[in-house]
């Protein structure tokens, strides 16, 4: 069973109460290998192609995140090296409630869906907020983009013929989500495309009225089809 998800508030030493996140994870697993600074750690991670798989466009999420694995007394400061010319570079190792936090964060996010709301998902839910044939565009549009990110992927797995298949297993994972999402976005196209699935202000005003014949006069999405 999952630990309960609380804030940094919890007690900081119990690494099964507070709430993982995937980059604070991969933190942790990397320390477990040896001290390491900032800096080390991202061009680690960017050999790894770890880069893919967390947010790693500034060097100031990975300092954030380390921060708050130090607030949790989850890793600690080994020394800090200062060579002139250079800032200095805090070394940070892992604790003892590190180690053990890193297995059960690791089991919780391999176990466990709560807590994952892509953004995607909730504008799905309110498709209706648009036209048809823009709501169409938008979905086309992210249809190309997710082609683009379903080769990238295909080159990733024919790129490393020699790379044993446990290291490549977050490429399959992704691109079988890919190739999921792709189905789904182009057999969703196809039926705006020929109005097997539309929708208009009226037919949105009449069906909101019959599901909530107390609610107010205007649907959510009526107002924002007639602008």
């Amino acid at each position: 069973m999952a630990a309960p998800r609380t804030d940094d508030a919890t007690t900081p030493n119990d690494g099964g109460a507070v709430q993982p996140s995937a980059l604070g994870l991969l933190i942790l697993w990397q320390l477990i290998a040896g001290p390491n600074h900032a800096y080390g750690l991202q061009k680690l991670f960017t050999s790894q192609g770890k880069d893919r798989v967390v947010n790693l466009r500034s060097r100031a999420n990975l300092q954030q995140a380390i921060k708050r694995l130090q607030r949790l007394g989850l890793v600690d400061v080994h020394e800090t090296v200062r060579t002139e010319g250079y800032p200095d570079r805090i070394v940070y190792a892992i604790t003892d409630a590190g180690r053990e936090a890193a297995r059960l964060w690791l089991r919780e996010m391999l176990a466990e869906t709560t807590g994952e709301f892509p953004d995607f998902i909730a504008a799905v839910s309110i498709l209706f907020g648009l036209e048809p044939d823009d709501a169409r565009s938008q979905l086309e549009h992210r249809a190309a983009r997710l082609t683009e990110q379903l080769a990238d992927t295909d080159a990733q797995l024919t790129g490393n013929p020699d790379l044993p298949r446990l290291f490549l297993l977050e490429e399959e994972y992704r691109k079988a989500i890919l190739t999921a999402q792709l189905s789904w976005l182009r057999a969703v196209i196809d039926d705006l495309q020929t109005g097997r699935l539309t929708w208009n202000e009226q037919w949105l005003a009449e069906l909101f009225a019959a599901y909530h014949p107390d609610g107010p006069d205007n649907p959510p999405g009526a107002t924002a089809l007639a602008t």
